[in-house]
């Protein structure tokens, strides 16, 4: 599990227990081959629905382990005042927009790998969290971002 409020570390990503995730974090399984199977790479449980408060965060806590991102898509109606970019560590991060829902993030990094990102709503129960992450982060996961926010109960991805 990545955790927003940890210091970056090694570029290996450390093993999971969900029973620590918590608001804020982000439960990621990265593969940066062109083998990915399954259809998310990880997840993330963000505090709230403000993206300048919760962005840079995952911004830190990614790079930390897959070097510079890029760009990051959303779901322009899901969250607070986004803007079209933002500046984490002295390094810009654009912000692409769209109205598909809010159930993941896509995240582009230097080498222009993109990793898909279960959201999951702020709040959610941690049992809920729980279940949903460890879902989205099953190398043979084919269930999509939505049917697991409706499978494991942590609520609609409506704002």
């Amino acid at each position: 599990m990545v955790d927003s409020d940890t210091p970056p570390g090694s570029r290996h990503l450390p093993s999971a227990d969900l029973s620590d995730a918590r608001p804020g974090s982000a439960l990621l399984r990265l593969e940066t081959t062109q083998s990915r199977e399954g259809i998310l790479d990880g997840a993330w449980w963000p505090r709230s629905r403000d993206i300048g408060a919760e962005l840079p965060a995952l911004v830190r806590a990614l790079t930390a382990y897959l070097g510079p991102v890029t760009r990051v898509g959303l779901d322009a109606v899901a969250w607070e005042g986004l803007p079209t970019r933002i500046v984490v560590d002295d390094r810009v991060v654009h912000i692409d927009s769209f109205t598909v829902g809010d159930d993941t993030v896509l995240i582009t990094r230097e080498e222009g790998d993109i990793f898909s990102l279960l959201v999951i709503p702020p709040n959610s129960s941690p049992d809920a969290a729980h279940a949903a992450m460890a879902q989205a982060v099953r190398a043979d996961n084919v269930t999509r971002a939505e049917q697991i926010l409706i499978n494991t109960g942590p609520g609609s991805p409506a704002p």
